[in-house]
């Protein structure tokens, strides 16, 4: 089996936390290189979630930081969903290795030249590093595979009206990136809003007996707490559908638009937009990932947490 070689690109984050689990779990990914940006916490606070993170799973693999603040203006973070430290909840393990030397551009960089195949950035964060990447080697745009992504909405935002919160962080950076030519998976809004797991779901991955598991579930107990003041009735697992669909395609919908990202705009700044109807008479530049076969999903996940066993305890 060819396995797909993989960057994680994100802003560790509950939702970003379980997608890493998704992908070290999927014995068809080959993870190369974390890197780190600012989003749901600061640089610092995301960074050393990456790497407690790669410890609890045991992913042997360098870790770097990207930019502390977005192309242009002032850092947004989300204390709200994901707490002070950016993964408030379950105690972890302390980094088991050194962080990288490398800048999360210069660690991309070399993950793509030293790669025989192509590569598959995921990224579930804002989008500053991989614009940065995009503008600072566009001569390795040809040795991304894909770039899957978690941000954006093409009917609704959820930080503004219009704009959805990871790519109203960074709104240059993803139009950078939508306007690379490099192809481009979208997971926004339309499908993450209905990847949802609801609490008597993941307390059969608190009856596992093995220490990803009961850290899954204990995250999802901490995510919930907010979005049920927002009267959800369950835990929206948005950057987790930017790894199952690599992996599971079979469970998703999918539509291909053009995609914009609109940077100007006084009240939509930050809006990813469809030519649904093809005024622009542009060629796609987007797949966009539109619905989900929730129980599927909810399967897959329970699946994958049950696969570390006992090794992590």
């Amino acid at each position: 089996m060819n396995r797909i070689p993989l960057i994680l690109d994100g802003d560790p984050g509950h939702d970003d936390a379980i997608a890493w689990v998704l992908a070290a779990a999927d014995e068809r990914f080959d993870i190369r290189a974390i890197t780190t940006v600012a989003g749901n916490q600061t640089l610092d606070k995301v960074t050393y979630n990456a790497r407690r993170i790669a410890a609890l799973l045991g992913l042997d693999v360098p870790i770097a930081r990207g930019r502390e603040i977005p192309m242009v203006g002032d850092l947004i973070i989300a204390p709200g969903y994901h707490g002070v430290s950016g993964l408030d909840g379950p105690s972890l393990p302390e980094p088991a290795g050194e962080e990288s030397e490398l800048s999360a551009v210069s660690l991309m960089a070399k993950v793509l030249e030293e790669s025989e195949d192509k590569v598959v950035i995921v990224a579930t964060g804002p989008q500053t590093n991989v614009g940065s990447l995009l503008v600072a080697h566009p001569e390795l745009k040809d040795r991304i595979e894909l770039i899957s992504t978690m941000g954006g909405g093409l009917r609704n935002g959820n930080w503004t009206s219009p704009a959805e919160f990871n790519i109203l962080v960074d709104p240059e950076s993803a139009y950078i990136e939508y306007h690379s030519g490099v192809p481009l998976q979208m997971c926004g809004l339309d499908v993450t809003e209905k990847a949802m797991i609801y609490p008597e779901e993941w307390e059969q991955i608190r009856d596992m007996d093995n220490k990803v598991a009961k850290t899954v579930a204990a995250w999802l107990d901490f995510f919930f707490i907010h979005l049920k003041e927002l009267g959800w009735d369950g835990a929206t697992l948005h950057d987790p559908c930017s790894i199952l669909s690599l992996s599971h395609p079979e469970i998703f919908t999918f539509r291909d638009y053009y995609v914009d990202v609109e940077i100007k705009g006084e009240y939509s700044r930050g809006a990813t937009i469809a030519d649904y109807r093809n005024v622009l008479g542009r060629e796609p530049n987007c797949r966009a990932v539109m619905d989900v076969d929730r129980e599927k999903f909810v399967e897959l996940l329970v699946e994958a947490c049950r696969s570390f066993g006992g090794n992590h305890e």
